[in-house]
């Protein structure tokens, strides 16, 4: 009877050590959560390959030529045959001033000179040569005549002929003959000088006359006319002003730290903010000897064709200088990288999650991004994360 009753003792235990135990696993159940799902990604490997690596530097753009354009004598204007944007050639007439005055001080310059070339026997240009002009002719015939008397005078006192007196008169009519002569040398040369300024100032009033007409000095175009007709000029006033823009001017500010990057003849990539996504192309024409003491700064001057005249003089321009090649960079697709606050991140692929990485973007290639720090060559990234991702994370790759 006793071991007849134990048995349902012992079998009641057991069940309910069982019982307690399926309790106990039913509420461990209950509250470990479910494994959460593996979010599908496409990845883009980290590849290595040499770029091209550019210095992005600031400066302005600036007139190739600008001239302010002045009057050249004082008078009258009767006429202004351009106007603002003008496009003239060197020579082009910008202003015309009265030139009556002008032409009256040629008339008067170029008859005193002709006055003096009548004197000096000269024509069509010819040399000057003092034994040819008339009044020296005159004087040396006179000598010569002088001399021959003397001559047979002094033949007939040796033969007791003539008396003293007689050949001592034409001894001093020799003497003064000669005098005359030496004058008319001096005269010749006096008057060829005064015949030199005379046409010194015929050349003086030929130029005041053509400076009565104010010309282009280079090709390119009006940026201003300053005055109108029947305004009065005097000289040194400007009355416009005249630009080249083709090829236009780049005037760039390089730190210190990059002097050893630039140097004449280097090309350059140039923006705008006036044409967005628009790239032109300039050549480095010179680099400044010294460093700016205010900026510790180097100028560097470029120019660029401006066949078009798209790029105006005072624009601000950002300027890509490239650099030598150095080791070769890690690009992802620009896509793969996330941007949040100014902190840049990729998420690499680590068996089946991902890790965040905070990396550091160099230069542009396209739509792929150099990054500088954080990931290491041949490592996959997640190609578009879309703020899906976190570190950590399990995902599933497609693709």
């Amino acid at each position: 009877m006793i071991r007849t009753l134990r048995l349902p003792i012992l079998s009641g235990a057991v069940v309910a050590a069982l019982l307690s135990a399926a309790c106990s696993a039913e509420r461990t159940s209950a509250a470990a959560p479910p494994e959460p799902t593996a979010v599908a990604i496409h990845v883009a490997q980290v590849e290595s390959q040499p770029i091209d690596r550019f210095l992005r530097v600031t400066g302005s753009l600036a007139a190739d030529e600008q001239a302010d354009v002045a009057a050249e004598t004082a008078g009258r204007v009767i006429g202004t045959p351009v106007e603002r944007g003008t496009r003239v050639t060197a020579g082009t007439v910008l202003i015309r001033v009265s030139a009556t005055e002008a032409d009256a001080s040629v008339r008067e310059a170029e008859a005193n000179a002709a006055q003096l070339e009548a004197r000096l026997g000269l024509a069509n240009l010819q040399a000057f040569d003092p034994v040819r002009v008339p009044d020296v002719l005159n004087a040396k015939a006179s000598l010569d005549w002088a001399e021959a008397e003397f001559g047979r005078i002094k033949s007939l006192l040796d033969q007791k002929v003539v008396s003293q007196a007689e050949y001592e008169q034409r001894l001093t009519q020799v003497q003064a003959a000669r005098q005359q002569y030496q004058s008319a040398l001096n005269g010749a040369q006096q008057s060829f000088r005064s015949l030199q300024a005379a046409r010194a100032r015929v050349d003086l009033a030929r130029k005041s006359a053509a400076d009565t007409v104010v010309r282009a000095p280079f090709t390119g175009i009006v940026a201003e006319r300053l005055v109108s007709t029947g305004d009065y000029v005097t000289r040194g006033m400007k009355v416009a002003t005249v630009v080249r823009i083709d090829p236009v001017r780049v005037e760039l500010t390089v730190p210190e730290q990059y002097l050893s990057l630039v140097k004449a003849g280097q090309h350059v990539r140039l923006t705008v903010d006036a044409y967005p996504g628009e790239v032109f192309t300039a050549k480095v024409r010179f680099v400044s000897p010294a460093l700016k003491k205010d900026q510790r700064a180097l100028t560097v001057e470029a120019v660029a064709e401006n066949a078009d005249n798209r790029l105006k003089p005072g624009l601000f321009a950002t300027a890509l200088l490239q650099q030598p090649a150095i080791a070769p960079a890690l690009l992802v697709p620009a896509s793969a990288v996330e941007t949040v606050a100014g902190t840049s991140r990729v998420y690499v692929v680590a068996g089946a999650k991902v890790e965040e990485r905070i990396v550091t973007i160099g230069e542009k290639v396209g739509d792929r991004l150099e990054l500088a720090t954080g990931v290491k060559a041949g490592e996959r990234v997640a190609a578009n994360p879309r703020g899906k991702l976190s570190d950590g994370i399990r995902v599933q790759l497609e693709g």
